[in-house]
């Protein structure tokens, strides 16, 4: 039976070659939804150079993928790959790519956008056993990078950045891992992010 995502998160997955692809997933319900989030991601990150996508979207039933300027069959495929095979509909995946100054190659763009959004589909379809960190709070965008190192050395996923003068990231990870994600930041930082678990975590 077909089933969906609840929640939207955004995951950054590993690096290949200095190239960074961040994957958001997204509920929708039909392609206007689909596309509102697209234009949002791509506001968001407005320097990536790519913003590959697939969706399928439950009634009418339709599946649609685009691999945005990539070579053919290299990114909007592998994306919509990964949610056929997790049967998902009403789901949106937008994987965003920052090149590294090196080419990947066809095989290593499938692997690269696919693998990206298998990781943030992973996330979004987790069990409600985890803990919410109401905000990581970083009073400039310097320490982006380095708390988005510490989350990906504990098993964890962005709901929501917002970038205004500083950084808010909202962020979900399993409740036992909660107080390593706290201190991996803190670490990460040098005390500059301040984070605080939100009061209806687990």
């Amino acid at each position: 039976m077909a089933s969906t995502v609840t929640t939207r998160v955004r995951h950054e997955g590993s690096a290949h070659k200095g190239s960074r692809f961040i994957a958001t997933v997204a509920p929708i319900t039909d392609e206007a939804a689909a596309k509102k989030v697209l234009a949002e991601v791509a506001a968001e990150m407005p320097d990536a150079g790519h913003h590959c996508w697939a969706w399928r979207i439950a009634s009418p039933a339709i599946e649609r993928a685009s691999d945005d300027g990539e070579p053919s069959g290299s990114a909007g495929r592998p994306i919509l790959s990964q949610l056929t095979g997790r049967d998902l509909v009403d789901t949106a995946v937008i994987v965003s790519r920052y090149w590294g100054g090196t080419k990947l190659g066809v095989g290593g763009l499938v692997r690269a956008y696919g693998g990206a959004a298998g990781e943030a589909l992973d996330y979004a379809t987790l069990e409600p056993w985890v803990a919410r960190i109401s905000g990581v709070i970083l009073h400039g965008h310097s320490d982006s990078d380095a708390v988005a190192r510490a989350m990906a050395s504990v098993r964890s996923s962005d709901v929501e950045v917002i970038y205004a003068a500083g950084v808010t990231r909202h962020i979900e990870v399993a409740i036992d891992d909660a107080p390593m994600l706290v201190s991996a930041i803190a670490d990460a930082t040098a005390g500059r992010a301040s984070v605080s678990l939100a009061e209806d975590a687990g």
